[in-house]
């Protein structure tokens, strides 16, 4: 070989590990997505919770959770190639299909990923909002955040980040459109009335197929149902003293007492079902300051966890159609009473056990607890400034604080009790389901490589 020869393979051989070096360089120095705070997520969450809230009527449904779930999920995989320690949920949640994939050569700015996936979401989840405010809220807060992004990530990148998590976002959300959520369009029928079963004190069943919503994660409710205690009219029997416990507890309520349940009642103005945890969401991340990698760790997981644990919930209420507090003590315990018993709250329209409120808020402080201990504490100021009558006129409902996520739970769950529409064991069970419920996703789901 000649000296001219090697000169020139020489000269290669170094222009390409200098090419490599720069580009394992250049890979090295873009930021991965826990050098970014959670703003844009903050903000997201801000406009999906001014649209929940709702003065009045509930165009949701009754399973909010599932935009909690796949807003948590897109959010989480549009900033995927930015947490090298994590993996996809692809090939984990049931029927979810393929990710698109970023180019490793190329520089990403993940705040604006996480903005692009979280606009589209919302744009297409809360369309059920008025579209002239839903548009208005989506656009407002969209422009705010391009202008600022693109400031700060480049033309090119922010393009090139923006039309990735848009990406993620439709086929997140065309995922969705698969779960069953509004299937069966057929009337639901009660079988015919046996002692001890449910009936609606007024309307149709509420929610009857909501059991028949897919799992996000299969195996999600293997074993995680009690079963109802066994009807009796005997006041030795539990069922009697459960039912007595109620009404017992209705005729003393504490003004304190009183608050918690009308807290947690979210209703006019409120939250429909579940959608109270995603103004929690929010203020969690508000006090807690998480990076963006952790925030989307948090949104994907929790709301993975609820949206499962409320499709078990309905599932196990139309399974056995336990019948509600009101009906047992009018028959059995305060029988021909003038005026009538009523509870605190009114009762809602579908069956008691197990209680929607301990299974869903002890789903939440499961998976919140695997991701911040147990001893972190949270201020739940969702109704502050909200004003209620609880027996004194009206008055601020204030904010809730609560040394750890399950100190939380337990409250909620409680709370119901005090609104005189579940019995104790169908608190302390909905609240074991949840967690199972939780456990098991944690158990099946891996969100590290």
């Amino acid at each position: 070989m000649s000296n001219r020869t090697g000169r020139v393979l020489l000269l290669i051989a170094v222009l390409y590990l200098a090419g490599v070096a720069c580009k394992k360089k250049n890979e090295h120095d873009i930021p991965q997505a826990k050098t970014y705070p959670a703003d844009v997520v903050v903000k997201w969450l801000g406009v999906q919770t001014s649209m929940l809230n709702r003065p009045s009527g509930n165009p949701f449904g009754f399973n909010p959770a599932r935009y909690m779930a796949y807003c948590g999920i897109a959010l989480y995989e549009s900033i995927l190639p930015g947490m090298p320690a994590n993996r996809s949920l692809y090939g984990q949640l049931t029927d979810m299909p393929a990710m698109p994939v970023a180019d490793p050569g190329l520089p990403y700015h993940w705040p604006t990923c996480a903005h692009a996936a979280l606009a589209a979401m919302t744009r297409k989840f809360f369309s059920v909002v008025p579209a002239a405010y839903n548009e208005q809220a989506v656009a407002s807060l969209e422009n705010e955040l391009n202008t600022k992004l693109q400031a700060e990530a480049g033309t090119d990148v922010f393009q090139r980040s923006a039309a990735f998590g848009t990406e993620v976002a439709n086929r997140i959300f065309a995922w969705a459109q698969t779960d069953n959520a509004n299937w069966p369009t057929t009337a639901y029928q009660l079988p015919a009335y046996y002692p001890g079963m449910w009936q609606p004190e007024t309307g149709a069943p509420v929610n009857p197929y909501g059991g028949y919503n897919r799992l996000l994660v299969p195996g999600s409710l293997d074993n995680v149902a009690s079963p109802p205690l066994t009807y009796s009219t005997n006041p030795a029997s539990p069922y009697y003293a459960q039912m007595n416990e109620v009404y017992t507890v209705s005729k003393n309520l504490t003004p304190e007492q009183k608050l918690i349940a009308k807290y947690y009642n979210d209703s006019n103005p409120g939250y429909p079902a579940g959608a109270h945890y995603i103004s929690i969401l929010k203020q969690l991340m508000e006090q807690l300051k998480p990076a963006l990698d952790k925030a989307a760790l948090t949104y994907a997981k929790t709301g993975i966890s609820l949206c499962d644990a409320v499709t078990g919930s309905f599932k196990v209420k139309y399974t056995h159609l336990a019948e509600r507090p009101f009906q047992f003590i009018r028959a059995t315990i305060a029988p021909g009473a003038n005026p009538v018993w009523q509870p605190f709250l009114a009762t809602p329209g579908f069956p008691d056990f197990p209680s929607n409120h301990a299974v869903f808020s002890n789903s939440v402080a499961y998976a919140l607890t695997s991701i911040y201990g147990s001893q972190t504490a949270l201020t739940n100021a969702t109704y502050e400034g909200v004003m209620a009558d609880i027996g004194k006129g009206p008055e601020n409902l204030g904010s809730r604080r609560y040394a750890s996520f399950d100190a939380m739970a337990e409250e909620i769950s409680i709370s119901r009790l005090y609104g005189g529409i579940h019995y104790r064991y169908s608190c302390e069970e909905g609240a074991k389901q949840g967690r199972k419920t939780a456990q098991n996703i944690d158990t099946r789901l891996k969100f590290l490589k």
